[in-house]
């Protein structure tokens, strides 16, 4: 389960999104959120559902291996579903279910499973990035689009630094901590049993060694870091220089067509 997280991880490929500018996936990924947060009905959700679609067969990106990516969060998924299925309250007509001080209604049902179709599709959206993005495109991206904000007294480079190898170590420790969950069990831990009680001790014996580890592979970055004389962005060179291209622009084009399709429909009574 733990090995099925996709965020952080990057598959090499020379497909057309592989090629885009990072900024450009980096603001796409950004107005993609923004877009689905505004997204009021099902029919809105179709348009999302194709465009992400379009996406992944364009990247040559398996459906399976971003399946796999969701399996992890399926427990915050449903858990959030049934939170809007209960919480969200309708009128008598639209009343379903009326067991004890549980009431379900018509609203409720509708709202959990929109709830449910948003989580699912930031995911797989924000999954792209980083399968098609190399940490260090990704920190260049990062830093160009931040460059702005120096005027303020923003460390751009640093911050991109920072979320670029946050991200590259996600699939890192989740290797690790298998690792380590798969030690323990050997030892006679269960992280399986029903008491929650014993399962939270019983992430004692994971949680420690983990974070030794963590900061044991923190400190090696940073002394393998000065050993390279790293000393942040200033007078740093680049063997590629970002660029935007014609299929920058055309990606862009596309998305847009995405954002004026999800706000017309964002004003029809449709599901």
């Amino acid at each position: 389960m733990i090995k099925n997280i996709t965020i952080g991880q990057y598959i090499p490929g020379e497909s057309f999104i592989h090629k885009l500018d990072p900024r450009t996936k980096i603001m796409i990924s950004i107005l993609f959120i923004v877009n689905l947060f505004l997204v009021k009905n099902f029919t809105g959700y179709l348009v999302v559902f194709a465009f992400i679609a379009l996406m992944v067969a364009v990247a040559k990106l398996s459906p399976k291996f971003l399946y796999k990516g969701i399996k992890p969060v399926f427990v915050l998924i449903i858990f959030t579903a049934f939170l809007n299925m209960f919480v969200t309250k309708g009128t008598p007509e639209t009343l379903l279910v009326d067991v004890w001080i549980f009431k379900i209604y018509q609203e409720g049902v509708y709202q959990a499973l929109f709830m449910t179709f948003r989580l699912i599709f930031l995911i797989t959206g924000t999954s792209i990035l980083t399968l098609t993005t190399s940490p260090i495109e990704l920190t260049d991206g990062i830093e160009s689009l931040l460059k702005p904000f120096k005027k303020i007294g923003v460390p751009a480079h640093e911050l991109a630094m920072m979320m670029s190898i946050a991200l590259r170590f996600i699939p890192t420790l989740m290797d690790e901590t298998d690792k380590i969950m798969k030690a323990q069990m050997a030892r006679g831990a269960d992280f399986e049993s029903p008491n929650i009680i014993k399962k939270a001790k019983s992430l004692i014996p994971l949680l420690v060694p983990l974070f030794i580890s963590s900061f044991r592979r923190a400190e090696e970055l940073a002394m393998a870091m000065e050993a390279r004389s790293y000393r942040g962005g200033e007078g740093r060179t680049r063997m590629k220089q970002l660029k935007y291209e014609r299929r920058d622009i055309l990606a862009f084009l596309i998305f847009f067509i995405l954002v004026a399709g999800t706000f017309s429909l964002r004003f029809t009574s449709l599901l």
